[in-house]
């Protein structure tokens, strides 16, 4: 499936759609993302801000995706572990960008290459429009290769 297509299907689905995730950036060779979300009216907690659930969201599943795909067939990828520290309310427009490139991609095919499992850490900003922090988010992803016949080593 192309970026692009799975950009649009993103935008249609419904955890996202009620929440008022939009995805605005996929690049076509998953190696960098950009994720919106306006305040609305259905988006909004008790006191007029982000619910804090829907920033966390936004954060999810992009860099697992991006690792997949970038990797390929040969390993298996998955959201491992996740933290969120809340810094400001969320008002407004809310930004995630997410961005890998071969030096991480080549640590992690080092980590893995004898079929050991390898957990990175990475660290995400949730941001306004304006480049205010909102939130932290760390996710941990698991990875490891498969051997030949596609079982975990």
């Amino acid at each position: 499936m192309t970026a692009r297509w799975l950009r649009r299907l993103f935008n249609l689905y419904p955890p996202f759609l009620g929440a008022g995730v939009r995805v605005r950036h996929l690049a076509d060779d998953y190696r960098s993302a950009r994720v919106e979300m306006p305040l609305r009216w259905y988006n909004r907690n008790y006191v007029g801000t982000h619910f804090g659930g829907s920033l966390f969201s936004m954060t999810d599943p992009f860099l697992m995706l991006m690792l997949m795909r970038n990797l390929g067939n040969g390993y298996r990828v998955w959201d491992k572990a996740a933290s969120i520290e809340f810094v400001t309310p969320g008002r407004g427009t809310m930004v995630a960008e997410f961005a890998i490139d071969e030096p991480l991609l080549a640590s992690i095919r080092d980590a893995t290459a004898s079929g050991e499992k390898y957990l990175p850490w990475f660290d995400i900003e949730v941001r306004d429009v304006d480049g205010g922090l909102i939130a932290r988010v760390r996710k941990q992803i698991y990875v490891r290769r498969k051997d030949a016949r596609g079982a975990m080593p």
